[in-house]
């Protein structure tokens, strides 16, 4: 008998609003019995229906509803909203490169699909999706035709799901490297070992938007392998310097730019606070600094340390900004939220002892869409600051 899932009493009012997460502790009692991963049905307090979902008893998010009506979750279910998903991203001009499913903004919490030219990577991060997964593969590819397929589902995240880390190819036979167009420009793209699936693209328009504010001397820190580096030079900065403690990210920035034939691009090595506190102590400074860092905080506990950390790269950044220079200030964690974000940036602009003001407000890519329902979907902060004595 499948599971029934009653929440407690008020327990429906965000989840009926559009949220798709059911959290174990809002829910007053399970009748049925299933396989743990199979699709439950969700009631309110007065039975009323809710939606369905995946059920994981291991998991502090018990459901996730993707279903509100009497729809069956199988392979023309899931074929119907991948090529849904499609169509918005086609209708905005995506075409080489994009995200094609962003998880629970596109009615399928827990998968992420990701496009690199001809190859698909994809990541299922729940208990209840990974067991469609022969399904999912199928409807992508009767949707792409793809030249392969990659799963990167060496997520932490998974653990939580009670779910094994994995990755390595679902279809075909290819090389794992695989040269992308973005914005004009060919970047080399590592879908076994880049970081994510491969590569950020949920920085994309950023990347783009970065072009009208690069000129004389920049600097882009944690480039990776130079997204925001390549758009600087292709701008038409005198210098830019791709600084990351990863050298194998830093080889493929060299590699980017001979792709690009793009002779304005110097990589340098090191932990990128250490090597800002020396450029301070030296006098270096520079026309524009791009700050990019990998997430600080992964859970809500972090946050206090996270802030600290963002304030601190901040004002290193500030402070090596020439006078009316610009530093792009980015934070890719949902816990860091807008408001405590610009806080923070506050707080660095005053201990920096520089006069700062906001130029531009920007949030993720198109692809990668969120719901007013559901805040976590909103996570990247991307700020353009101009900086003064």
């Amino acid at each position: 008998m499948p599971y029934s899932v009653y929440l407690k009493k008020n327990e429906e009012k965000r989840i009926v609003a559009g949220h798709p997460w059911v959290f174990a502790n809002e829910v007053a009692r399970i009748e049925g019995k299933d396989k743990n991963g199979s699709l439950a049905t969700v009631y309110d307090f007065n039975e009323r229906f809710i939606g369905k979902g995946y059920i994981n008893h291991l998991s502090k998010i018990l459901v996730r509803i993707f279903i509100r009506d009497e729809s069956v979750p199988d392979y023309d279910y899931y074929r119907n909203a991948i090529q849904k998903a499609v169509d918005y991203r086609k209708k905005l001009g995506f075409e080489n490169s994009y995200r094609v499913v962003f998880g629970e903004s596109d009615n399928l919490p827990a998968l992420i699909v990701d496009k690199y030219s001809d190859i698909l990577c994809v990541q299922f991060l729940s208990l209840g999706i990974d067991k469609n997964k022969d399904i999912i593969v199928r409807a992508l590819i009767d949707i792409f035709n793809p030249r392969g397929i990659y799963e990167r589902s060496d997520v932490a995240v998974r653990e939580k799901e009670g779910l094994p880390l994995t990755k390595g190819k679902l279809y075909g036979e290819f090389d794992t490297k695989v040269i992308i167009e973005e914005n004009g420009l060919k970047m080399i793209v590592d879908v076994e070992n880049g970081q994510k699936t491969g590569y950020f693209l949920d920085q994309k328009e950023n990347r783009f938007a970065l072009r009208r504010y690069a000129s004389g001397d920049v600097l882009d820190c944690f480039c990776n392998v130079g997204g925001f580096a390549l758009n600087a030079a292709a701008a038409g900065a005198n210098n830019v310097t791709a600084l990351d403690i990863s050298q194998t990210a830093l080889d493929t920035v060299v590699q980017n730019a001979k792709l690009n034939n793009l002779s304005n691009v110097n990589v340098l090595q090191g932990d990128v606070f250490e090597v800002l506190r020396q450029f301070k102590r030296d006098g270096k400074m520079f026309d524009t600094i791009v700050l990019d860092p990998p997430a600080f905080c992964k859970s809500a506990s972090e946050v206090k340390n996270a802030y600290k950390g963002y304030k601190d790269i901040n004002i290193l950044g500030m402070k090596l900004v020439k006078d009316g220079g610009f530093l792009i200030s980015s934070s890719c964690s949902h816990y860091m939220t807008f408001p405590l974000f610009q806080n923070m940036l506050t707080d660095a602009a005053k201990e920096s002892g520089k006069k700062v003001r906001i130029v531009e407000i920007r949030t993720q890519a198109s692809d990668h869409p969120s719901m007013l329902s559901t805040e976590e979907s909103l996570y990247l902060k991307f700020f353009v600051l101009q900086v003064f004595k």
